[in-house]
C-alpha cells in the first residue's frame, strides 16, 4: 500500500524555489519602505512605499487584513497612491476540506474603472487545482491543475474565452522536486515560450540554480540564461549574486539589524557598460528596502 502523498505546489508555485532564487531580494530599482503591524484582535495593517530610481515616482499603499482562523476567514482592504480600492474576500476549509474561495475586486474611481475576479483553489493529497473567473472582462475562465507523485510533477493552464467560445491560451509544465534540488520545464504561451529552471541546496549555507529561458518568437533569437547563488553568512544575513547571458551582474545583501527590522541593499552591474561609472546610470542600478514589522 502507497503512502499518502503530499500536497503539490499550486501552478503559478512550479519552479518557485529557482525563481525565488533568481528574484528575490534584488532591490536595484529605487528605494523602498514597508511597515506592518498587528494587533491581538488578528488585525494586520502595512504600509509601503517605493520610488522607482529612474522615474523618481513615488507609490505607495496601506492594507488593512482581518484574519479570522476558527471560521477560515480573511478579509483584506487596500489604497493605493494611484486612488485604487482593492478589496479581497477569503474562505477556506470552510465549504470542503481543501477547498479555498476568493473574490477580488478593484476599483478605479477616477477612471471609471473596476474588475471583479472569482478564485477558487482546492488542494488534496497528490492534487492542487485552480479555477478563476474573470467577471467583468470577456468572461473569461482559467483553469490549471498539478498532480504529484513520489516527487514527480505534472500540470497544466488553459485559458477559455466565454464570449468567443475559444481557448485563448494554454500552457503545460513537468517537474521533479527533491529535498535538495528540484527540476522544472515549461511550456508557456501556447507552446510558443519555453523555460527549464534548476535548484540546487548545496548546503544548509548555500544555495544555487540557474533557469534558461527560449521564446521561438523572439526577434534576438536564442536562449536568454541567468544563473545564481545565496550564501548564509550567519543567521541574520545572507547575500545573493547572479549574471545573464547579457552580461548583467546583480547581488543582494539582506540583514535582520533586530527581529521585525530588516535592511536589503541591491546593485546592478552592465558589464558590457562599465565604462558608465555612476551607479545611478541607465545601465547600473542601485537601491535599498527596509522592513519594520511588529
Amino acid at each position: 500500500m502507497s503512502l499518502p502523498q503530499p500536497v503539490p505546489p499550486s501552478w503559478k508555485d512550479l519552479g518557485k524555489s529557482s525563481n525565488d532564487l533568481l528574484g528575490k531580494d534584488y532591490h536595484f530599482s529605487g528605494t523602498s519602505l514597508e511597515v506592518k503591524t498587528k494587533t491581538p484582535s488578528n488585525v494586520t495593517f502595512k504600509v509601503a512605499g517605493s520610488q522607482n530610481s529612474q522615474s523618481n515616482a513615488i507609490n505607495g499603499d496601506i492594507e488593512t487584513k482581518y484574519t479570522n482562523r476558527k471560521h477560515g476567514l480573511t478579509f483584506t482592504q487596500a489604497w493605493t497612491t494611484a486612488n485604487a480600492l482593492r478589496s479581497q474576500v477569503e474562505v477556506e476549509n470552510t465549504i470542503a476540506s481543501g477547498l479555498k474561495l476568493d473574490l477580488a475586486t478593484t476599483l478605479l474611481p477616477d477612471k471609471g474603472s473596476k474588475s471583479a475576479i472569482l478564485n477558487a483553489a482546492y488542494k488534496q493529497s497528490g492534487v492542487h487545482g485552480r479555477a478563476t473567473v474573470d467577471i467583468l472582462k470577456g468572461p473569461t475562465f482559467t483553469a490549471d491543475a498539478v498532480l504529484g507523485r513520489d516527487g514527480f510533477l505534472v500540470g497544466g493552464e488553459a485559458a477559455y474565452n466565454v464570449t468567443e467560445g475559444k481557448v485563448t491560451r494554454f500552457a503545460t509544465a513537468v517537474g521533479y522536486n527533491a529535498p535538495e534540488y528540484a527540476i522544472t520545464l515549461h511550456g508557456l504561451n501556447n507552446l510558443n515560450t519555453f523555460s527549464a529552471s534548476y535548484y540546487h541546496r548545496v548546503s544548509v549555507d548555500v544555495e544555487a540554480g540557474a533557469k534558461a529561458v527560449y521564446d521561438t518568437k523572439a526577434t534576438h533569437g536564442g536562449v536568454a540564461i541567468e544563473v545564481g547563488t545565496k550564501a548564509y553568512l550567519d543567521s541574520a544575513a545572507f547575500v545573493k549574486a547572479k549574471i545573464n547571458n547579457a552580461g548583467v551582474i546583480a547581488l543582494g545583501y539582506t540583514q535582520t539589524l533586530r527581529p521585525g527590522v530588516k535592511a536589503s541593499f541591491g546593485l546592478a552591474l552592465d558589464t558590457q557598460k562599465l565604462n558608465e561609472v555612476s551607479p545611478a546610470g541607465p545601465s547600473h542600478k542601485v537601491g535599498a528596502s527596509f522592513t519594520f514589522e511588529s
